[in-house]
């Protein structure tokens, strides 16, 4: 009887497109609530929201500023405390932070005295401390040169332009193995050039890594080319899930593929349609 009670209800979950079979789900966030105390009273910012990613998959949120996208996205990273609900990864409610969850800011937060290697090591050393010295410079080596860096090993934070320090964050989120990879608006203080290349190197990371990530965003464009899945959030607040959007581009995919298809502004109307209203 209970099987038959659990798969009913799996099913309603699917078709309302909140929840899925346990199975298929990495991050799963149930009925979260977060309240900031002030002097005129409880500050709702999220209420009674629900969302789940599943593995493998890449999904990006977008929603008025102020809304919570935030928030939320420091709650998963276990930086936030939790008024209500819960968070878990596989099923495992988190504790706070952890090595499973890896964290790219807007503003990659580099140790300026450090090389570029020396800052990837950071994570890695932590990660891996049963790994040989060799290996675990190997390893922040190899996500060095994914993100082009190469011949910066050896330069220090101070000495790397912003795009190329955004770039060892993003060698250095990989490098740690993490189960999901938060992303929190990291190109938002690009210029559009560096931005675009940025995209290209995470995307063609992710296609062969395949981590679950979870990206917010206020470009339009930018969360249909990287996303399966777009979230819209209601504003705050009070704040939840308003709309999800199913991508259907094939993977891996190009921006002059994504750009030419019969689908992408269909796409593109119905996020611009959920943030005009």
């Amino acid at each position: 009887m209970e099987t038959i009670v659990t798969e009913v209800a799996e099913k309603q979950f699917h078709e309302n497109g909140i929840f899925f079979p346990s199975d298929k789900v990495m991050l799963d966030l149930r009925d979260l609530k977060k309240v900031y105390p002030t002097p005129k009273g409880d500050y709702v910012v999220l209420e009674h929201l629900n969302l789940q990613i599943l593995k493998e998959e890449f999904v990006t949120i977008i929603g008025h500023s102020g809304c919570g996208k935030t928030t939320m996205l420091s709650m998963i990273a276990g930086l936030n405390e939790i008024t209500g609900g819960k968070i878990s990864v596989l099923g495992n409610p988190i504790k706070g932070p952890g090595p499973d969850r890896g964290v790219i800011f807007q503003a990659p937060s580099l140790m300026p005295w450090m090389t570029a290697l020396q800052n990837v090591l950071l994570g890695v050393n932590r990660v891996f401390p049963h790994a040989t010295k060799g290996q675990r410079k190997d390893i922040a080596k190899y996500y060095l040169q994914k993100v082009g860096l190469e011949s910066a090993f050896n330069k220090k934070a101070t000495e790397l332009s912003q795009g190329e320090q955004q770039r060892v964050g993003i060698a250095r989120a990989f490098a740690i193995k993490p189960k999901v990879l938060l992303l929190d608006e990291p190109f938002g203080m690009l210029d559009s050039l560096t931005r675009g290349e940025l995209q290209d190197i995470l995307i063609e990371i992710w296609n062969k890594e395949k981590i679950t990530a979870v990206m917010i965003t206020h470009d339009v464009d930018e969360a249909i080319f990287l996303a399966d899945r777009v979230v819209m959030m209601t504003s705050g607040p009070r704040a939840k899930i308003g709309d999800v959007l199913e991508i259907d581009f094939e993977r891996p995919r190009s921006r002059k593929a994504v750009l030419d298809h019969d689908d992408y502004y269909k796409y593109r109307k119905h996020l611009i349609d959920f943030l005009e209203h």
